[in-house]
């Protein structure tokens, strides 16, 4: 009898121990912010926005100033009667993720059971797709289409970064996954802050 009365009394105990750490946020210790800024990459670099685009670009070869004004001319009807110019359909996957290179420990702060984290700023990648790209006319050599594709690339780069909605769905996405893994090692409250400017 006296070995059951001791054998409750133990199982109470520990069920108001367990109480007591619960209620006073004393549980599963969290882990320091380098490996947590690991964690965060890692879940990061698998939420990033991924949307395929097409743009219309074309490029004219500019004539080169002359020495004189009769140069000029000269150059000016060349342009003008064969100038270089292309003009093309180009498609491109684009990438918006966090530039998680620029995370560190000293942007995570841990304190107890809650978290503040400045992310990064996004940043698209573009990657071209040449197999799908439609040259609507062109007289451009091998160096001069290189041109137009790199004009491409920077206008699809500009257009991403510039669409705000796009923007903050990717931010949005990217702080889901960054908030479950940090619920998911013992915080309970993960709040982002503004990304320090220099």
């Amino acid at each position: 009898m006296l070995t059951r009365v001791l054998a409750g009394v133990g199982v109470v105990a520990i069920v108001l121990g367990a109480g007591w750490l619960l209620i006073n946020g004393v549980g599963p210790r969290t882990p320091e912010a380098p490996a947590l800024v690991e964690q965060i990459r890692e879940v990061a670099r698998l939420e990033t926005l991924e949307v395929r685009l097409y743009k219309r670009v074309s490029f004219a070869l500019e004539p080169t100033p002359a020495a004189t004004v009769w140069g000029d001319v000269l150059n000016w009807v060349k342009q003008s009667l064969a100038g270089k110019s292309g003009r093309a359909i180009v498609f491109a996957d684009v990438s918006l993720g966090l530039s998680l290179d620029k995370l560190t420990a000293e942007n995570v702060h841990v304190r107890g059971s809650r978290v503040e984290v400045a992310l990064p700023p996004l940043h698209a990648q573009v990657a071209l797709r040449p197999e799908e790209t439609e040259i609507i006319d062109s007289n451009l050599d091998s160096a001069q289409t290189a041109k137009l594709f790199e004009l491409a690339k920077d206008a699809f780069e500009r257009e991403v970064e510039g669409d705000a909605a796009l923007q903050k769905k990717a931010r949005a996405s990217a702080e889901r996954a960054v908030r479950g893994v940090l619920m998911s090692v013992g915080f309970r409250e993960v709040v982002f802050v503004p990304w320090p400017t220099t």
